[in-house]
């Protein structure tokens, strides 16, 4: 059996895509990845818009339309009639998934404004915005679990909006993340009606403290270079069951709610002496999600191992993390910042997006 497919069928994980592109979705290249490696839903971001868009003439048509109707139409506004249109087009793909699956799979992500990564009301007013326009129940909004996003979500929850809470890279974000979904489903109508996914990043953390590690450079500090960010992952898979296997999910369960499912998110490889499949063979268990990059999918396609591993040797996890302190790194520290920079390289995406579409504009004759 392909390995993409067995994650799902032997392991209970579920694949989605971490990318999104026109060519892909007009081509039939998506429901391919569904029909053919058990793809069971698709993850956008600024950076994956970015390339997506400015990477040839692809959406050229699209933006002549809207220009036709409206030549005033500023960047940011042809960037959202783009990225709707491109999600609308996976959603309806990955449309069957979400029926058979019961609302479990086949969801779509789609960010809001990175610029609102700060601002509570503008991304539940941006998130509702793009949820009424894009029209499809499997849809998710993709919200950063920034201090300001965490009521944003328990809002958007609440109203029984889909929620994919991002930017997690610590055991604080991701109990954060955690809460918001408890008091967002406690206070929905519906909460059956619901799903959410929170997304932690994986690799980055491994990049970060590695070169804290080398730093040291002491025997002691190398022998753990490309442990902290499994170990991280593991325990919040752990910190998951607890949650939501426990008593604080238990009147949620009651009233039909599915349990928030940790994402795995940025698990390609950085690193090229590591395993370029390290952080799916890593993170294999049950009630989980892995978002794959192309080149990581292809990969694990290729030679990846099928097994449960996400809590394994949980207590060599712990060791792991608490002996970082020990080589100068403190590790909340490092992932505050992994989070402040993630939210300024999506930003930094959005704004060259949106500089490539201004340009883009004049040429095809905007006003």
């Amino acid at each position: 059996m392909n390995p993409l497919q067995a994650l799902h069928s032997e392991q209970g994980q579920s694949v989605w895509l971490d990318f999104i592109e026109r060519g892909m979705l007009e081509d039939g290249g998506l429901g391919r990845f569904v029909a053919s490696d058990g793809v069971r839903g698709v993850t956008s971001n600024p950076s994956i818009f970015n390339k997506a868009i400015t990477g040839g003439g692809r959406y050229d048509a699209s933006l002549r339309r809207a220009l036709a109707r409206d030549p005033s139409l500023r960047a940011e506004a042809l960037f959202w009639e783009l990225a709707v249109e491109d999600i609308r087009l996976a959603a309806d793909v990955l449309r069957d998934v979400y029926e058979d699956s019961g609302g479990g799979d086949g969801y779509v992500s789609l960010e809001v404004s990175p610029r609102l990564a700060r601002d509570t009301g503008g991304t539940i007013t941006e998130a509702r915005r793009l949820w009424e326009r894009v029209d499809r129940p499997n849809l998710m909004i993709k919200v950063p679990a920034t201090g300001e996003g965490i009521p944003a979500m328990e809002e958007l929850l609440a109203a029984g909006i889909n929620v994919n809470a991002t930017l997690m890279f610590s055991m604080r974000h991701y109990e954060n993340v955690a809460g918001a979904y408890l008091r967002g489903v406690a206070r929905c109508e519906s909460p059956q009606r619901v799903a959410s996914v929170a997304s932690f990043f994986v690799s980055r953390v491994d990049t970060a403290v590695d070169r804290a590690l080398e730093a040291a450079g002491t025997p002691e500090a190398l022998a753990l270079r490309g442990k902290a960010a499994v170990a991280n992952s593991r325990l919040v898979y752990e910190r998951f069951v607890t949650i939501f296997h426990g008593e604080a999910f238990a009147p949620a369960r009651a009233r039909g709610a599915r349990v928030q499912r940790p994402l795995w998110a940025s698990t390609s490889t950085k690193n090229p002496a590591y395993p370029d499949t390290k952080y799916v063979d890593e993170l294999i268990g049950p009630e989980t999600v892995n978002t794959i990059p192309l080149a990581t999918l292809e990969a694990f396609r290729d030679h990846g191992r099928v097994e449960r591993t996400v809590d394994a040797d949980l207590d060599g996890a712990r060791a792991v993390l608490e002996a970082l302190p020990a080589h100068g790194i403190d590790l909340d520290a490092v992932t505050e910042q992994l989070q402040v920079d993630g939210v300024r390289a999506f930003a930094e995406a959005f704004d060259a997006l949106l500089a490539a579409l201004e340009a883009r504009r004049r040429e095809l004759g905007g006003a």
